[in-house]
């Protein structure tokens, strides 16, 4: 990041319940209003990796923000980022589906109330960011698509409310999370509601974050962010 072109600020964004999740904007180089792409944080919090991702998500050419899901929660009013990865995972686990909820929709609308921005959004999601990322295509109508990264299938209940199109991204080797994919790829047919996924041989849990720890998250890594891309301007774009 310290070598990236792209302009980048950390903001505070006031929820209605009277939250201030802290946030990274990174913006897209180039003219004309990007679309936005809300990056959701895993179990270790609003760690380097979520916002360098942002970052990356701005040089493919989005508005990416990245936001700290448990800013407030912490000791002090701090967030995940004053703590350790376990520590950190702890207040994560502990937030309600409420806050997250409201927390990921004042994070969006603030991004695309931008002059910079375009009035669609999707929402990208890793570990228990990708549960949170799926659970979040129930709650907006209005979004534009949620990609999971090696996250758990929502509800039925929460299915039936999607209208926006998913897309997950798998590791093989990663049985707690790909138990659920196979009732919600039923479901959602049955509903005739758009779910698209992957599932990369060999690749562990989190492989996109862990991509030099094998071969198989390298090469899940190679095709799985393309895809990623590809699906994000495919929907996007409309």
């Amino acid at each position: 990041m310290e070598n990236s072109t792209r302009r980048r600020e950390v903001v505070q964004i006031k929820t209605e319940s009277g939250a201030t999740p802290t946030a990274v904007v990174v913006y897209p180089e180039g003219s004309g209003p990007a679309p936005v792409v809300v990056a959701i944080h895993g179990r270790g919090g609003w760690n380097l990796w979520v916002q360098a991702l942002a970052d990356q998500l701005a040089a493919d050419g989005f508005l990416a923000i990245a936001p700290d899901m448990g800013s407030g929660q912490g000791p002090g009013g701090s967030g995940t980022e004053s703590l350790e990865a376990d520590d950190a995972a702890k207040l994560v686990y502990s937030l309600t589906q409420e806050q997250v909820m409201e927390r990921v929709s004042a994070v969006a609308d603030y991004a695309m109330a931008l002059p910079e921005a375009r009035p669609r959004f999707a929402v990208v999601g890793f570990c228990w960011g990708g549960t949170t990322s799926f659970a979040y295509a129930g709650q907006r109508p209005d979004l534009g698509a949620a990609v999971v990264y090696y996250g758990s299938s929502p509800s039925a209940q929460v299915l039936a409310r999607i209208n926006a199109p998913v897309l997950g991204l798998y590791g093989g080797d990663d049985a707690r999370v790909n138990v659920s994919i196979e009732p919600a790829d039923v479901e959602m047919k049955r509903l005739g509601k758009a779910y698209q996924y992957e599932i990369y041989a060999g690749a562990g849990h989190a492989f996109l974050a862990g991509q030099g720890r094998s071969e198989a998250n390298s090469a899940a890594t190679a095709r799985a962010w393309p895809r990623t891309i590809q699906f994000l301007n495919e929907h996007l774009e409309q």
